[in-house]
């Protein structure tokens, strides 16, 4: 009878538990499910968005190709060629003249802009109001940039329209108003007439995203157009525009404006407002962005920030000191105390950047500048300082924007360390330091800080980093710096695979010194004979990387870097002036 019951009893403990587990199987299979359902909404929902975007941007390019056509069609004698070969400097002085009208100009250029978007998918939204704007534009006549167009980068706000960072998270959310810089620019007489193409996250130095496509370079389409203001450069470069608006966290004006063969110019950060000017880490402080302009020479860069620096942007936005353009240091002729940099210690310089980079010191010191070596302080630990600022919380601000879309493949390779826990990252490079010191470095750039405790040390850190180069600075009697540029433009999906080559660039926004990139000479036959035989400092798998990433390059542009103390971009732009000026001279012997 015993046994009988323990039978029962047993029978019925199995059945309960039987139950329990079923439910439980059930409970499982009903929660993922739900997820399944959220994941297929996710991609619904991005799908849709993406597509939303897309024809926007079709629709916007369609309805200015029309606009455009009616408007050639009224008037058949508008000189478009003239237009278009005019430098910003003189394109102004013949519209304050009266020489040109502001409508033919800007036809020209939304013509010229419609034709290179077709062959360089620059833009991402052509901005409609800028057609009833140009009619309006008399009563602005005195404005230093009267009947300018300009184009600006995607992240910068335009009422109305979105700034997508190449996010699909970011798209359905239009900007409630202008940022400061497209107000300025709007008293000053400029007509911000499109919108320009970026990565995606905008923290890269390629320019493609899953919303709009790859940006390709205007010198070869077969290599990218560099980035994160990679749509302004192309643009640019292909002659759609003559005056852009960029920004730049690492590099992001400069490199480019270096692979596309036009000027750029990464102002100190305070000099002109960051307000209505988007990023994915705002709350990072360490590495700040600095908006400003990209163009076809020097001039136009330094006139365009004398347009910004004025009493329009003073009382926009109050943060920022009331330093007006000095245009006495911009046109000086004093000789300058150049220091002259050719390692970084991180990439060995390919032959062009080398090449072009002594001919350029060559010239300074004929032209009787006096030119001296000079080497940057503890590069290795700046890069750290660098990565732990962008990415100080480890990537997440990044990997959360990134959410509701999938990777561009331009990305990928670059995000994906971030997707793992931070102690395996830690622990992932203290074991490949043996076998890979770059590896490690890498992975070691992407942990971060774990405190605010850490926070504040990375922030006193990177101070005294400052105050020893500026130290640096004063004991060799220096007044600019003559630097190398990364370049020429690489071939598609390597940039996110070579983010220590951003070294080069990165340094000064950790500095907050202003700097800039003049195109100075081009690519020859012998630059590529010499770059078979490049091996880089290391040997090792990013050095060949680097060298695939640059074949096939003969004719594309090359750049050098003009760097000045914080606060003296003036003197930086006319530093940039006078390379320019010697590279022509020295063209025409």
């Amino acid at each position: 009878m015993d046994n009988v019951k323990r039978f029962f009893s047993g029978l019925e403990m199995d059945t309960w538990s039987s139950a329990a587990l079923l439910a439980g199987a059930a409970a499982g299979l009903a929660g993922a499910l739900v997820s399944l359902a959220r994941a297929v909404d996710g991609h619904l929902d991005a799908r849709r968005k993406i597509q939303k975007a897309r024809k926007l941007r079709d629709d916007s390019l369609l309805k200015a190709e029309e606009a455009v056509l009616l408007y050639k069609k009224a008037h058949p004698k508008m000189d478009s060629s003239l237009i278009l070969s005019l430098s910003l400097t003189e394109l102004t002085k013949k519209l304050q003249d009266g020489q040109l009208v502001p409508e033919d100009v800007f036809y020209s250029y939304m013509e010229k802009t419609i034709n290179e978007n077709k062959r360089l998918n620059c833009c991402t939204t052509i901005l409609l109001e800028s057609f009833d704007h140009v009619k309006t534009l008399d009563s602005n006549k005195r404005g230093l940039l009267y009947g300018v167009p300009v184009s600006i980068k995607d992240n910068i706000a335009y009422k109305y329209y979105d700034s997508s960072c190449g996010l699909v998270s970011n798209l359905d959310n239009p900007a409630e108003k202008d940022s400061v810089i497209v107000e300025v620019l709007r008293r000053q007489g400029a007509i911000p007439f499109v919108k320009t193409n970026v990565p995606q996250g905008t923290l890269s130095f390629d320019c493609s995203n899953v919303i709009f496509g790859q940006t390709v370079n205007p010198h070869n389409l077969n290599k990218t157009s560099g980035g994160s203001s990679g749509g302004e450069g192309s643009l640019i470069g292909g002659g759609g525009s003559i005056l852009g608006i960029g920004n730049d966290i690492g590099g992001s004006i400069r490199i480019p404006a270096a692979f596309c063969g036009i000027c750029g110019f990464k102002p100190t950060v305070g000099r002109v407002s960051k307000q209505g000017v988007s990023t994915v880490s705002p709350g990072q402080k360490s590495v700040l962005t600095s908006s400003g302009p990209m163009a076809k020479d020097v001039d136009g860069l330094a006139l365009c920030m004398q347009a910004l620096l004025c009493d329009h942007m003073f009382d926009l936005d109050p943060t920022i000191p009331p330093l007006p353009f000095n245009m006495q240091v911009y046109k000086s002729a004093k000789p300058l105390r150049i220091g002259y940099v050719e390692n970084d210690g991180i990439t060995q310089l390919t032959p062009s950047m080398t090449r072009s980079l002594r001919e350029v010191r060559d010239l300074l010191e004929q032209a009787g500048h006096t030119v001296v070596p000079y080497n940057h302080l503890r590069i290795k630990d700046a890069f750290l300082l660098i990565s732990n600022g962008i990415f100080g919380d480890g990537g997440a601000s990044l990997v959360q924007k990134l959410k509701g879309g999938p990777f561009d493949p331009c990305l990928k390779l670059q995000v994906l360390p971030l997707y793992l826990p931070r102690w395996l990252r830690k622990i992932l490079s203290f074991l490949i330091r043996p076998l890979s010191p770059r590896g490690s470095l890498l992975l070691q750039c992407s942990t971060g800080v774990r405190s605010v405790v850490k926070l504040w040390e990375q922030h006193v850190a990177v101070q005294n980093y400052i105050d020893e180069t500026l130290a640096e600075w004063r004991r060799c009697n220096i007044d600019v710096l003559l630097c190398p540029m990364l370049g020429p433009a690489y071939n598609f999906l390597y940039c996110g695979r070579l983010t220590l080559n951003a070294s080069f660039t990165a340094l000064y926004n950790l500095l907050n010194f202003p700097a800039g990139v003049v195109p100075v000479s081009t690519v020859t036959a012998e630059d590529e004979e010499e770059l078979r035989h490049y091996e880089g400092f290391h040997r090792d798998h990013w050095d060949k990387l680097f060298k695939q990433a640059l074949s096939g390059s003969q004719g594309m542009p090359m750049a050098v870097q003009c760097v000045a103390p914080p606060w003296q971009d003036e003197l930086c732009l006319r530093f940039m002036k006078e390379v320019e000026d010697l590279v022509k001279q020295s063209r025409i012997k």
